[in-house]
C-alpha cells in the first residue's frame, strides 16, 4: 500500500497524486509541490491516505511543504501577471497575422515557464512568435495547442441545462461520448439541442448511459410478443426510466394497449427477465452498425 494526498492545481483539473512525506496536509490545504512542469502550488483534494501500489504511477514525487501565506501571495500575483502577459500575446499574435485564437496563460509557480493555450483549425507555425515572447519576458515559452473541449473547460460558461457546465465545476477527465448515447437514450438528434456550448456531443449524455444499457438488456425490444399478466401482445413502446414496457394485448376480436411493469412481462422463448437468443443477435448486429457510423464523431478525440 502506498500514502498518497490527491491535488488539483485548477478548478476541476486533474487529480494528481504525490507523497505526503512526513507533512500531514488535509483537503482543502495549500501545497507546494514539484512537477514536470516546475514547481507548482496546488490545492489538496483528498487528504491522506493509502491506495494499492497498482493503482499509482511510482515512483511519486513529494510535497514539498505546505504553503505559506507569502506563498498564497506570489499565487495571486502569478494570476495578476497571466492577465498582462494574456494581452501580448494576443497583440503578438496580430502583430504575426496567425490563424489561432488564444485560450489562456499559465504561469509556473516559480515564475521559470510560461504556458500559452490556444486553439487552430490546424498546424500553426508559431515559431517566430516563441522568440518573440521570450524576449519580451526573459524565460521560457511554450505554446500549447488544445481542443474545443478543453477551451469550454478553461473558459466556462451555462450549459442547455442552465447550470455551469460539468467540464468547468467538477469533471477531472473528459469521457468518451458518441451519438449512439443519444440514441439509447431516445434524444432529439438535432444536434442544436444534444450540443454543448464547446459544439461537441454533451458530456452529460455518458452519466446515464451505463443505467440504458443493462435496463434495455432486461426488457423486450419493440415489435416483440410477450406474455402479460392479462395475455399475450405485442410491444408497443419501452420506457427505460421508468423501467415499463407498453404492450397492446389482443383478446379475441379486440385489442387494448396498457402499461405494465417490466418484471411483469415475460419474453417467449425465454423466463422472465432473460433476453431471447434472437435479441442478442439482433443487437449485435444493431450495435455493430453503430459503431460504423459513429465512428467519425466519437469524441475520445482531445
Amino acid at each position: 500500500m502506498a500514502t498518497i494526498i490527491g491535488v488539483r492545481f485548477r478548478n476541476a483539473g486533474k487529480l494528481y497524486y504525490f507523497d505526503p512525506g512526513s507533512l500531514w496536509p488535509t483537503a482543502g490545504d495549500a501545497v507546494i509541490v514539484e512537477t514536470a512542469r516546475g514547481v507548482e502550488y496546488g490545492e489538496v483534494v483528498t487528504g491522506v491516505h493509502e491506495v494499492p501500489d497498482d493503482e499509482i504511477t511510482p515512483p511519486l514525487k513529494p510535497v514539498v511543504r505546505i504553503a505559506t501565506v507569502e506563498d498564497a501571495q506570489r499565487q495571486q500575483e502569478n494570476r495578476r501577471k497571466e492577465k498582462e502577459a494574456y494581452a501580448i500575446c494576443q497583440r503578438k499574435i496580430v502583430e504575426h497575422n496567425l490563424e489561432m485564437k488564444l485560450v489562456s496563460v499559465e504561469y509556473t509557480f516559480d515564475n521559470s515557464k510560461i504556458l500559452f493555450y490556444f486553439t487552430a483549425n490546424g498546424r500553426v507555425d508559431f515559431r517566430a512568435l516563441v522568440k518573440n515572447l521570450a524576449a519580451v519576458f526573459k524565460t521560457r515559452i511554450e505554446l500549447k495547442q488544445i481542443g474545443v473541449r478543453d477551451e469550454a473547460k478553461m473558459l466556462g460558461g451555462l450549459g442547455l441545462c442552465g447550470r455551469p457546465v460539468c467540464c468547468a465545476q467538477f469533471m477531472g477527465d473528459f469521457q468518451p461520448v458518441s451519438i449512439k448515447m443519444a440514441k439509447e437514450q431516445s434524444l432529439s438528434l438535432n444536434p442544436t439541442k444534444i450540443s454543448g456550448v464547446c459544439g461537441r456531443l454533451m458530456c452529460c449524455l455518458k452519466y446515464e448511459q451505463d443505467h440504458y444499457e443493462a435496463t434495455r438488456k432486461r426488457m423486450p425490444r419493440v415489435g416483440r410478443d410477450v406474455m402479460t399478466p392479462d395475455g399475450l401482445g405485442t410491444v408497443q413502446e419501452i420506457n427505460i426510466l421508468k423501467e415499463t414496457v407498453r404492450v397492446r394485448v389482443t383478446s379475441g376480436d379486440s385489442s387494448e394497449i396498457k402499461d405494465y411493469p417490466a418484471d411483469q412481462v415475460r419474453r417467449l422463448g425465454g423466463r422472465r427477465g432473460e433476453p431471447e437468443v434472437a435479441d442478442v443477435d439482433e443487437e449485435f448486429i444493431e450495435t455493430a452498425v453503430d459503431t460504423i457510423e459513429d465512428e467519425d464523431i466519437l469524441l475520445d478525440d482531445e
